[in-house]
């Protein structure tokens, strides 16, 4: 075996104490289900100038506001909402 092989399979063969596993049948992208009405969210890449990515940045976090939450509504005021979901507003 290699200089680490046998803790590899020792580590394999049992589940340590400290790492129990969970039961993520009533899980979601890591949300209970208690939110179950909720959309999974997902990543939306926009390519911009980082000088303008800044500016936009601090002006946001000056505002006590996110970027996310302003671009969501700048595209709901554009194209709106689907007429058959129920978006999940940031």
């Amino acid at each position: 075996m290699s200089k680490y092989g046998d803790l590899i399979k020792k580590a394999r063969e049992t589940e340590p104490e400290n790492q129990k596993t969970r039961n993520t049948e009533d899980h979601i992208s890591g949300l209970a289900s208690q939110e179950p009405e909720l959309e999974q969210m997902v990543n939306l890449c926009v390519k911009v100038p980082i000088s303008q990515r800044r500016y936009w940045m601090s002006k946001a976090k000056e505002q006590g506001i996110t970027v996310t939450s302003v671009i969501v509504e700048a595209l709901t005021q554009k194209f709106g909402e689907p007429d058959n979901q129920k978006a999940r507003k940031p």
